[in-house]
């Protein structure tokens, strides 16, 4: 998933179509002088709807679509016909897609199942034909319903990204590299703060021809929660994994102090995300023999299972799938 390729929030112009304006029509024929109302009803606005895709894993075709404008209906016509409704604009956007109001910052709903529709904008009703009024006091009305005004609104589009596993860590934690041994993913790499920008998700091959989807989160640094460093864009990703796998190097200077800032980020940003399954990664453990291994685990957090790895030798990476995989499927 390349950068310029990976969008996540949008905002647009959404227009919901006019209902077409009822009738007023009384009928008449060579055989009829005076005929009663026969007057159609107008056809209903077409509406903005989002439609879950899990084909799709970016807003970036909606990136440059500012505007999204649906179809009027028309108006009734004579002989109680009535008019064509207007068309309903359908846009697919990615699973885990949560659809807010911009004034008032209101989630409106949030699309996560495959062909799911909700209505973003809702069109017009379509006016009544005059053939509605008829009455025993009133044989022949002479008026019919307006339709009603299409609405336009600006909407807000965020993307939490769908994942089996998150990766929490913080710059050169090891998590790029990791995803890119793991799965076909090939996310940019380097020995410097913030290589990536964007979310990359990876599908790791599992046993018996299962697999599972890994999410690698740009990284997080003390005060994400208020904005600093890629803040708040990227820690919404983390609360749509359903396991959070932690990754702290081995060469770290208090891997407990660290863990220990990574879960008040989360816990600052979204209390909830406490309760989810967690694993902590000690990554880079081929610089350790197993004396210093042995010894490193009477410092570690007792609240989270962990593991030793490397990506580097491949060192564990076996026994890290599975110990996903159980907790994943627990």
């Amino acid at each position: 998933m390349a950068d310029s390729n990976f969008v996540d929030y949008v905002k647009i112009c959404c227009r919901s179509g006019k209902g077409g304006s009822g009738c007023m029509h009384l009928h008449r024929d060579k055989k009829t002088a005076k005929g009663g109302p026969d007057g159609g009803d107008g056809g209903k606005g077409g509406s903005i709807i989002l439609r879950g895709n899990s084909q799709m894993w970016t807003l970036l075709h909606l990136k440059y679509r500012k505007h999204v404008i649906a179809e009027p209906g028309e108006n009734g016509q004579g002989a109680l016909r009535k008019g064509k409704d207007g068309k309903d604009e359908i846009l697919d956007v990615p699973l885990g897609t949560v659809a807010k109001d911009a004034e008032t910052g209101e989630i409106l709903f949030e699309i996560t199942v495959d062909g799911q529709e909700e209505v973003l904008v809702k069109g017009g009703r379509g006016g009544l034909g005059n053939a509605h009024f008829k009455s025993s006091t009133n044989q022949t009305p002479r008026h019919a319903q307006t339709g009603e005004n299409g609405k336009e609104e600006w909407k807000i589009l965020e993307l939490k990204v769908l994942a089996d596993v998150g990766l929490v860590g913080f710059p050169n934690a090891g998590k790029s590299t990791l995803l890119s041994v793991l799965s076909a993913a090939r996310p940019e790499i380097a020995d410097y703060p913030f290589t990536t920008l964007v979310p990359n998700l990876g599908i790791v091959e599992y046993r018996n021809y299962k697999s599972f989807v890994m999410a690698d989160i740009p990284g997080i640094i003390e005060g994400a929660h208020e904005g600093k460093g890629l803040g708040l864009r990227f820690l919404r990703h983390i609360e749509r994994n359903a396991t959070l796998l932690f990754m702290i190097a081995a060469d770290s200077k208090n891997i407990k102090e660290e863990y220990q800032v990574l879960l008040n980020e989360l816990k600052a940003f979204n209390a909830d995300l406490v309760y989810k399954k967690r694993l902590l990664a000690i990554t880079k453990a081929d610089l350790l023999d197993s004396e210093l291994i042995s010894q490193m685990k009477a410092d570690l957090p007792q609240d989270i299972p962990h593991i030793f790895i490397s990506s580097a030798t491949g060192f564990q990476i076996t026994a890290l799938k599975d110990q996903l995989w159980e907790m994943i499927n627990d």
